[in-house]
C-alpha cells in the first residue's frame, strides 16, 4: 500500500536549537517510517527576510541538514531536498498568484506579527507578503497529503487549502491536492532568557553546542527572580530552567524532587542547572555524534542534497505538467 505523503521545511537562516528539536524535528523522526516524507530546505524563504545579506545561506542549509540527520532523520528513509533546485516550486507561485486575492494574504497572522518583531528590516515586498503563498506551492507541487504543524502555522495550511479549492474551481482538471495539518504536540520552550526562543536574541541551545557550552548556556538560565537565596520557596512553574527539565529529563523522580525542594527553599539553583546540563547533553550525545560523522565524510551533504533534490523535481515535474494541461498552457 503506498504511504501518503508528508511535506515539511525548514528556512536555513542560522543553527538549529532546542526549540527545533521539540517543534518539529523529533515529529520528523517518529513520522518517517509512516509517511513518505519529504525534507526542504526552503533557501527561497531564507529571502523574504533575509534578502539583504545572503552569504550564509547555503553554509547553513548543509549544517542544518547534519542536524536532522543528527536528530535521526534517515535520508535512505525520508527525502531530503532544497527548494531552490526545484523551479517547479516558483512556477507554481506564480501561477497560483494569478488567482490568489491580496486581502488573503494579508489577514495570515504571522504576517503582522513578523512585520512587528522584524520592524528594523524592510519587509514592504512582495516576496515576503506573498511568502504563505510560496509556502503553499512548496506543499502542493508533490501532492502532499500532510503538513506536520504547530498551532501557530494551521493559518498558513489553511490558506494553501483555500488556494487549491480556488485554483480546482478555475482548472478542475489540474486536481491538485487539498493538505491537511497534521497537528503536533510542541512544548512551548521560552529562551534562556526567558523571552521567546530566537537566534536573534542570541538565548538558545544550539544543536551543535559541545557539552562545555552548554553547562555555560545553562549556568546562565533565567530563573524565579525573586528567590534571592536558595533557602527561599521558589516558583516552578513558569521557570524555565524546570521547563526545561520537563523536556529533556528523562529522569521523573530527580525532577520531582528537585521541585519539591525548590517549592520548600530547600535546593539551589546551582545544583537545578547543574542536573539540567548533564540531562541536556546526555540527550545531545547521540545527535552530536550522528552529526559529526555525517561531516566527516567529504561531500556527504552535497551528495544527500543533490539526490533527493533531482528525486522531488521528477515529482513536482509531474504535477506541474498536469497543471499546464489545466490552465491550457500546454504548447
Amino acid at each position: 500500500m503506498t504511504k501518503q505523503r508528508v511535506l515539511s521545511g525548514m528556512r536555513p537562516t542560522g543553527k538549529l536549537h532546542l526549540g527545533h528539536l521539540v517543534g518539529a524535528l523529533q515529529n520528523w523522526v517518529d513520522l518517517q517510517a509512516k509517511y513518505d516524507s519529504y525534507h526542504c530546505i526552503v533557501d527561497w524563504h531564507a529571502l523574504t527576510t533575509n534578502y539583504a545579506d545572503t552569504s550564509d545561506i547555503v553554509a547553513n542549509a548543509f549544517d542544518n541538514a547534519a542536524d536532522w540527520i543528527g536528530c535521526g532523520l534517515d535520508p535512505e528513509q525520508s527525502t531530503f531536498f532544497v527548494q531552490s533546485l526545484v523551479p517547479e516550486h516558483a512556477e507554481l507561485y506564480l501561477l497560483f498568484q494569478m488567482v490568489t486575492p491580496i486581502p488573503w494574504l494579508e489577514r495570515v497572522p504571522t504576517y503582522k506579527e513578523q512585520m512587528a518583531q522584524l520592524s528594523e528590516r524592510d519587509l514592504s515586498s512582495i516576496g515576503f507578503l506573498g511568502y504563505p503563498l510560496l509556502q503553499a506551492a512548496d506543499i502542493v507541487v508533490y501532492d502532499a497529503h500532510w503538513v506536520p504543524v504547530g498551532e501557530d502555522q494551521v493559518p498558513h495550511v489553511e490558506l494553501a487549502r483555500e488556494v487549491v479549492r480556488r485554483f480546482n474551481n478555475f482548472y478542475p482538471s489540474s486536481a491538485l491536492v487539498e493538505p491537511q495539518a497534521l497537528l503536533t504536540p510542541t512544548p512551548r520552550l521560552p529562551g534562556l532568557d526567558n523571552r521567546k526562543m530566537s537566534k536573534s536574541y542570541n538565548n538558545t541551545i544550539d544543536l551543535s553546542d559541545d557539552t562545555k557550552t552548554v553547562q555555560n548556556k545553562v549556568r546562565q538560565m533565567y530563573t524565579d527572580p525573586k528567590r534571592v537565596r536558595a533557602d527561599i520557596p521558589g516558583t516552578v512553574e513558569g521557570n524555565p530552567v524546570f521547563m526545561y527539565h520537563d523536556a529533556f529529563n528523562p529522569n521523573v523522580a530527580e525532577v520531582d524532587d528537585l521541585k519539591d525542594r525548590y517549592r520548600a527553599g530547600k535546593v539551589g539553583d546551582v545544583e537545578v542547572k547543574t542536573k539540567l546540563a548533564v540531562a541536556i547533553n546526555s540527550m545531545l550525545d547521540p545527535i552530536r555524534e550522528r552529526r559529526a560523522q555525517a561531516l566527516a565524510r567529504p561531500g556527504y551533504l552535497r551528495e544527500v542534497l543533490m539526490a533527493g533534490s533531482k528525486k522531488a523535481r521528477v515529482v513536482a515535474q509531474g504535477t506541474m505538467d498536469r497543471v499546464r494541461a489545466a490552465v491550457k498552457l500546454k504548447y
